[in-house]
């Protein structure tokens, strides 16, 4: 199983600035001054061993979307998308843009919640207009059909829900019943958010993936704590909403419904997990921000656990093998 990261980022899609290019373009050419970067080897060298991610690359702007690979896609024609927010663009233009027409596949999407940064990729998902695509979108809120047809309405957007090509179904999930998915299991479990969200384990032939967006802990509510150890338990990767700070997490914005990095940690080393994402960045950070963030996290990590937890920090392109 492996993870891909299409939209890494919360509450809205963000784009890098000319200030905050030029920024990093400034810093680069810095360190390279004395360097006698007089080849394409020294230059490639030179960026990737020598610059920090916050200046060789971006962790991204589009909302959140996490394509999960199952199985050999040239072979069996189905896919498992997590998400639909603005990661579905690229997602659809770059990785499944080879299944065109005649080529018929099916998509399994399992929704976390309807808020708009989570469904605002789907008018650009391109395999929703190709006929003979089958288009599976489950989830646990009453509404999932709703939301996507509403969004479609001629106020929003020009192009229908009845225009499009592809067989669109919807699966209403109950929480904690498995969904199987060939032979990969997918739980559903309610989180705390605004009009409820839901994290998914996906379990496969002894590995485990764990998609926890849009979640908030109260750090008092020992019940749900040890719920989340438990839906956590053992898994091989979680990504994990860390919009917030902790001190912000449980001050100005307590009940915003998102989570921190301090809790993502800790809910992980109680439950033996063995890598954590952090995910969900929030839309005002810029790239060194995160990396700042991500410094941070490993170093309380490292203080605080007895056994290794591997953390990274989520960006568009990233891919995680399990």
């Amino acid at each position: 199983m492996k993870a891909r990261i299409w939209g890494a980022r919360g509450s809205l899609p963000v784009a890098l600035t000319h200030k905050q290019i030029r920024a990093k373009l400034v810093t680069a050419l810095e360190g390279a001054i004395g360097r006698n970067l007089d080849s394409t080897d020294k230059v490639v060298d030179y960026v990737d061993n020598h610059l920090g991610f916050e200046v060789s690359g971006t962790y991204g702007g589009n909302s959140s979307c996490v394509e999960v690979e199952a199985w050999d896609t040239d072979t069996i024609h189905e896919h498992i998308v997590l998400d639909l927010g603005s990661g579905a663009r690229p997602l659809a233009g770059s990785k499944l843009a080879k299944y065109g027409p005649g080529k018929p596949q099916t998509y399994h999407v399992f929704m976390s919640h309807l808020h708009w940064d989570h469904i605002m990729g789907f008018p650009f998902f391109t395999p929703a207009y190709i006929p003979g695509n089958r288009i599976i979108i489950y989830g646990c809120h009453k509404d999932l059909e709703t939301a996507f047809r509403r969004q479609q309405e001629p106020i929003s957007f020009p192009v229908g829900f009845q225009q499009l090509g592809a067989t669109i179904e919807f699966v209403q999930l109950t929480p904690g019943v498995p969904q199987q998915v060939r032979d990969v299991t997918v739980t559903a479990k309610l989180q705390l958010h605004a009009g409820d969200s839901y994290g998914y384990r996906l379990e496969q032939g002894g590995k485990t993936l764990i998609y926890s967006t849009d979640s908030e802990h109260k750090l008092d509510n020992a019940a749900e704590r040890v719920a989340f150890v438990d839906f956590f338990r053992d898994a091989d990767l979680v990504i994990f909403d860390a919009m917030y700070s902790l001190a912000d997490s449980i001050s100005v914005k307590a009940d915003w419904g998102h989570s921190s990095n301090v809790v993502g940690v800790e809910l992980c080393q109680l439950a033996g997990v063995h890598k954590l994402c952090l995910f969900h960045h929030e839309p005002i950070y810029d790239d060194a921000q995160i990396s700042r963030v991500l410094a941070e996290t490993r170093r309380y990590a490292e203080i605080t656990g007895e056994a290794p937890l591997e953390i990274v920090s989520a960006y568009d392109g990233m891919e995680i093998a399990l």
